[in-house]
């Protein structure tokens, strides 16, 4: 599973926002499931950052969240991500992934 988290960071918050995302990307890495992941900036759009995770499904990534720790030092960062869909399936070659059969009854 990769989880793609933006940020708008104005030149200002640069310095913060780094230490702030450092942190919350060693916190996420030091949880049960995590498979690895990067803070980037973009090249075109220098205040467009994000924060890639893998990890080794749904669930690990999920019970992460829920870890006090991360609630307490993450969660608050991750509320400031641009508010779009985060987390994708890696697809193996020749599959077209999300089926909704394996999310649980009334997800969307």
């Amino acid at each position: 599973m990769l989880v793609l988290s933006r940020f708008r960071v104005a030149d200002a918050d640069v310095v913060s926002f780094r230490a702030d995302v450092d942190a919350a990307h060693a916190l996420l890495a030091a949880r049960p499931g995590y498979v690895g992941g990067e803070v980037g900036r973009n090249v075109d759009e220098p205040d467009l950052w994000v924060l890639s995770t893998r990890w080794e499904n749904v669930g690990s990534y999920r019970r992460a969240l829920s870890s006090y720790d991360v609630k307490l030092g993450a969660v608050p960062l991750l509320s400031r991500a641009v508010d779009e869909p985060s987390a994708y399936e890696v697809l193996e070659p020749g599959t077209t992934g999300n089926d909704p059969g394996a999310r649980s009854p009334g997800a969307r």
